[in-house]
């Protein structure tokens, strides 16, 4: 998230209770106020940008015959999401129903295939050994790393990287060269929190300086309202959705720095599931060249992410 969006692990440090701020969702889950953002500023309208039909796609039959037999019998891909992460996945305004740009790539791929997709909402942490017996796709702007290739099998579908923000104006003066003893905002099991956060600190305290006051939250939307309300003096992201936040929060935050780290986002499989990967590579690349995949990007104003060739199991460093 690139960035990227979470490699396996758990939160090491500390997670403070979430202050909530006007109609900010504090769950991802649950709340009805989930496309709220800091400062009043509502997400509703960024799902409104996105204007695609999955009934504008056309089935593939090729493609189709070749989903497996256990999915083909129940005609629906089941995907697990952590509906926190806007523009990508999060929850409309109706507090229940997954929107954002990898929601909409999921039903392109289901209409491609002539199934129904219904999108699960889950712990970003729970996604991928949960996948096989829970969900058969895991799409929730994961990066593409070693340790996660290990675990299961990845088809590349969208580019992304590590971006910073801080208070508009950046009144608290926080400089990227500077973090040793500064509070810093990350979702748990993020690329941001470990390894870019954590090898930052680690510099720090080798150093003899002030460790990292490095605060991990389950959901994105809080560690932005920590940031909004100035309990933290930064925080860092995908590329994406810092773009977002700073579009949703009515000029309260704005980017520090540019956006580095730059690495391709995966859509997670089993990894015995070498069929279904490459059902779905296809899948994508078929989305790819027809225009499909580009119409969803362009919705969500983040075509600057999109890949030319769909992998499956991408090298990445």
């Amino acid at each position: 998230m690139l960035i990227s969006r979470k490699p396996p692990g758990t939160s090491k440090l500390k997670a403070m209770t979430v202050l909530a701020i006007g109609a900010l969702a504090l769950s991802a889950c649950t709340n009805a106020s989930q496309n709220a953002t800091p400062g009043g500023a509502s997400t509703e309208s960024g799902s409104a940008k996105a204007s695609f039909d999955p009934s504008t796609i056309t089935k593939d039959d090729s493609l189709a015959a070749m989903v497996p037999a256990a999915i083909k019998s129940k005609g629906t891909l089941t995907v697990g999401s952590d509906t926190s992460y806007a523009p990508a996945e999060f929850l409309g305004a109706d507090g229940q129903t997954a929107v954002g740009y990898d929601v909409d790539i999921a039903k392109a791929i289901g209409a491609t295939l002539g199934l129904k997709v219904q999108v699960q909402t889950a712990e970003f942490t729970g996604i991928l050994p949960a996948l096989g017996p829970k969900y058969d796709l895991g799409i929730s702007s994961f990066t593409i790393n070693p340790e996660r290739l290990a675990a299961v099998n990845f088809v590349s579908y969208f580019n992304a990287g590590t971006a910073w923000a801080v208070q508009k104006g950046n009144p608290k003066k926080f400089s990227m060269d500077d973090v040793c003893g500064k509070s810093i905002g990350v979702q748990t099991g993020t690329v941001q929190e470990d390894p870019d956060l954590s090898a930052r600190n680690k510099k720090c305290t080798d150093a003899g300086k002030k460790a990292i006051d490095i605060i991990t939250l389950k959901n994105q939307t809080d560690v932005t309202t920590r940031l909004v309300n100035g309990s933290i003096d930064a925080m860092a992201a995908d590329s994406p959705i810092i773009g977002y936040a700073l579009s949703q929060t009515n000029g309260q935050l704005e980017r520090l720095g540019d956006v580095y780290d730059a690495a391709p986002q995966g859509i997670a499989v089993a990894k015995s599931d070498t069929a279904l990967a490459d059902v779905i590579q296809k899948t994508v690349t078929k989305l790819i060249a027809d225009g499909s995949y580009k119409k969803i990007l362009d919705g969500w104003g983040n075509a600057d992410g999109a890949i030319t060739k769909s992998e499956i199991n991408q090298a990445v460093s």
